[in-house]
């Protein structure tokens, strides 16, 4: 495939990295105002800024270029993403995170919200840790996962901030530390014992695999897909 990056920080040089490796071509590396002919690409890859990455979309979608993104802080304007995907034909996958492991992951917090639900004995928790260069807080991957929660419990809401207020929310910590590709932590506390499911990634190669292989995958579909169709998640 010819791909395009768009966003070339140190996301977009992994993915390069693992795209050369499986026999890909990378044809364009667009930085924020960088003026480009995405037509030369069979498929692009965005990992660049909220402020960027719903014009990116839509220039890939405008030109029948099928794109992904895991750029996060941009959704309010997922649905006209969407639309304009379903309007043109196009093919789209948006996801929080595109590692493999997450995303078992988000399918078992998804199943221990099922469990706890009617257990009203325990308070549920989410702490995430990124590196000090992530720009928005909390991470998508954590917002994700408090929305696998709320889908499965009595659970309305979250909230930014510490563990101890709003009841019927989620309190999701957020810490910003260097050199932290990402920790995600879901806890259920009770007086008696407290249950922990964490996901930590060692190293930005789990993000760059899953988004080659989302690539991958849609090329040559049309509609609005997700990375459980990607691995066949049901």
């Amino acid at each position: 495939m010819k791909i395009a990056l768009l966003g070339y920080g140190r996301m977009g040089k992994e993915i390069e990295k693992i795209a050369v490796s499986r026999g890909h071509e990378i044809v364009i590396r667009k930085d924020a105002n960088d003026v480009i002919d995405i037509t030369l690409a069979d498929v692009a890859i965005d990992f660049s800024i909220p402020d960027s990455a719903f014009s990116n979309i839509t220039n890939c979608l405008n030109n029948n270029v099928p794109v992904i993104s895991g750029t996060t802080g941009w959704l309010e304007n997922y649905n006209d993403a969407v639309a304009l995907c379903k309007e043109k034909e196009g093919g789209f996958i948006y996801a929080s995170n595109f590692s493999v492991g997450v995303n078992i992951f988000f399918e078992l917090n998804k199943q221990l919200a099922k469990m706890m639900s009617a257990l009203k004995e325990y308070n549920v928790s989410m702490e995430e840790i990124h590196h000090t260069k992530k720009l928005d807080a909390p991470s998508g991957t954590a917002i994700t996962l408090a929305e696998g929660v709320i889908e499965n419990s009595s659970k309305e809401d979250w909230f930014l901030g510490d563990k101890t207020s709003e009841e019927n929310s989620i309190p999701i910590v957020a810490k910003r530390i260097p050199d932290v590709p990402g920790t995600h932590s879901v806890w259920y506390n009770s007086e008696v014992d407290t249950i922990e499911i964490k996901h930590t990634a060692h190293n930005r190669k789990g993000f760059a695999l899953g988004a080659v292989i989302a690539a991958e995958w849609i090329l040559d579909k049309t509609g609005v897909f997700s990375m459980k169709d990607v691995l066949n998640i049901s």
